[in-house]
């Protein structure tokens, strides 16, 4: 997952959006990695692969506003089947003792790191 981690910090910094084709590959790369270790995953590996889907979800509800047609379509299909990981990866870090307030702390920290490592390349 740091791979895929690692890529969305790059795509949130950048200034151009992707394409379709890019977009549409990152996310099956993303579901392709989660459909593999989902179930194993240790804490870091979770609230990484939380951040990517969710990141995916809020860029593919976007898109679906801007565009028309059938990329809009697929789009949103990418953005629902994606929820379903966001919610059991919120559900776990539940389970583990952390509230929605930890859950967006981490997530600021987590797009600061994205920034400075930006900023830094």
């Amino acid at each position: 997952m740091q791979k895929q981690y690692d890529k969305i910090q790059h795509f949130l910094n950048m200034e151009e959006e992707i394409t379709f084709k890019e977009f549409q590959d990152f996310y099956k790369e993303v579901v392709n990695e989660l459909s593999t270790i989902h179930q194993g995953m240790d804490e870091e590996t979770l609230w990484k692969a939380l951040f990517v889907v969710e990141n995916i979800i809020s860029n593919a509800d976007g898109r679906v506003k801007e565009t028309k047609g059938t990329e809009a379509k697929k789009y949103s299909k990418m953005s629902q089947r994606l929820q379903l990981y966001a919610k059991n990866f919120g559900v776990r870090l539940g389970e583990a003792g952390y509230t929605e307030e930890d859950i967006n702390e981490r997530f600021q920290k987590m797009f600061a790191e994205g920034e400075q490592t930006t900023k830094s390349s």
